[in-house]
Order: C-alpha cells, then sequence, then structure tokens
C-alpha cells in the first residue's frame, strides 16, 4: 500500500501561522491606534493614557486568536492542496511518480535542457520487471505488489538525488537522467540492475529471484520526449528479445 496522507500540521505550518497572526495584529494595532489619536485628538485634544491602552489592548484580545485560528486554517487548506497534488502526482502502489506526472516531468527537464545547449547530456531509461506474470501467477497479485514495491525501492536506492523515477506500467519504471553522460548513464543503469538482483523476495520461504532488463535513450542537447520514449522502448524490447536482465543503450 502506499503512504497515508496525514492530517497533522508539521511545525512548520504552526511557525507560519504564528508569524502570519503576528503580523496583522501588529499592523491592526498600529492602524487602531493611529484612529483612535485621531479620534481623540478631534475629541478631547489629545489621547489619554486609557485611550492608548485601550487601542493598544483590544486588537490583541480580540484579534489574536481570531486571527490565529484563521492563519491555522490557511496552513491546513496549504497542506491539503499540497497533499491532494502530491497524490494526483504519485502511483498509489510504489510511491513513484504516475505515467503522467512523469512524463510531464521530463518535458519540463527537456525544455529547461534545451535552453542550456548542445552540452547538456542524459538519457531516459526503460526498466521491466523480467517474467513477472510468473511471479504472480505463483505467489498471487498482492505478493507481486510487494515485489514492485521491493524494486522501486531498489531503483531509487540507485539514482541520484533529482532524477526522476515513475512507474509507467504494471511492472514497468522509467527513469530520466541529466546532467549525465554516456559512461555515467550505464553506471546508473548497472546499479539498478544490480540492486534489483540484490533484493530478497521470498514469500513464504519460496525464493523468487528479481531481476530486470533495461533500455535506454541517451541524448546531447535538444531532444523530444515522444523520440526518448519510443527508442528506449526499442532498445527495451531488443533486450527482452534478446537475454533478459541486461541494459542496452542507444544514441537519440
Amino acid at each position: 500500500m502506499g503512504p497515508e496522507p496525514s492530517n497533522r500540521l508539521p511545525p512548520s505550518a504552526w511557525i507560519a501561522a504564528a508569524r502570519l497572526t503576528a503580523c496583522v495584529i501588529s499592523g491592526a494595532t498600529v492602524v487602531s491606534m493611529i484612529l483612535s489619536t485621531i479620534i481623540l485628538d478631534i475629541a478631547s485634544n489629545g489621547i489619554n493614557g486609557i485611550g492608548l491602552m485601550v487601542s493598544i489592548v483590544m486588537p490583541i484580545l480580540l484579534g489574536t486568536p481570531i486571527m490565529f485560528y484563521l492563519a491555522v486554517g490557511r496552513q491546513r487548506l496549504n497542506l491539503a492542496n499540497a497533499e491532494l497534488a502530491r497524490l494526483a502526482s504519485t502511483d498509489y502502489l510504489t510511491a513513484c511518480l504516475n505515467r503522467r506526472a512523469f512524463t510531464l516531468g521530463v518535458e519540463q527537464r527537456l525544455g529547461a535542457i534545451d535552453r542550456q545547449g548542445p552540452e547538456a547530456q542524459g538519457a531516459l531509461l526503460m526498466i521491466d520487471a523480467d517474467h513477472f506474470k510468473a511471479v504472480n501467477d505463483r505467489f498471487g497479485h498482492e505478493r507481486g505488489d510487494e515485489a514492485l514495491q521491493l524494486i522501486a525501492d531498489a531503483i531509487r536506492s540507485a539514482v541520484r538525488a533529482g532524477d526522476l523515477v515513475g512507474r509507467v506500467g504494471g511492472e514497468e519504471f522509467g527513469v530520466f537522467l541529466e546532467n549525465a553522460d554516456v559512461e555515467t548513464v550505464r553506471g546508473i543503469a548497472e546499479g539498478i540492475r544490480a540492486a534489483i538482483t540484490a533484493q530478497v523476495f521470498a514469500p513464504g520461504g519460496q525464493v523468487q529471484p528479481l531481476s530486470v532488463s533495461i533500455g535506454g535513450a541517451t541524448f546531447a542537447g535538444a531532444a523530444r520526449v515522444s523520440d526518448l520514449f519510443r527508442l528506449a522502448d526499442a532498445r527495451l524490447y531488443d533486450v527482452k528479445g534478446e537475454q533478459r536482465g541486461r541494459v542496452k543503450l542507444a544514441a537519440a
């Protein structure tokens, strides 16, 4: 199962609510003092001590709890919106990006890369679990889901911070690498393959080896997401048709 959403506010949200409350109450107090001075000046040629105290204390006593309540509500709304956005972009089972969010992320990264010029390098990897139907047939789909979670964890452990990881199909994952030459891409791809092979999957004490086939499309300079997906898929199918459990790359 994927991670459960939480309705509890983090400490940073409480701090933000308190800061907003303090700012608004401070502003209201200053406005109250100014208005009180003007009104009392007109009425009695100046604000007296009691009037000054009232102009300061009343906004604080009345406004602080109300404003803090509203500020906390705003933080809860921000947190809920952020959680909804996360859920909308996340695969519920593996906590990777879903296909739509992954594809959009790749498009955005490629748009930024286009502006960097021809020296920019990277790759799109397509990763498919080998003989996964046999896993589901032997152990059932619930255990198959556990295997997919292990595969997803292994992929995340083998990539760099900032690399995109998505689940793009039933047992198929995608990884987008930027600022990576061909040797770096191959090293990461082999690291993913080795990390998945090293996973221990033994439901009920019955060991079932896990392995993946990886096809990749490398690029230098401008590239289109459709071309990268098509080429990476083609190299993946080459591997699955020849000898599974390997990495095969091609330049876009």
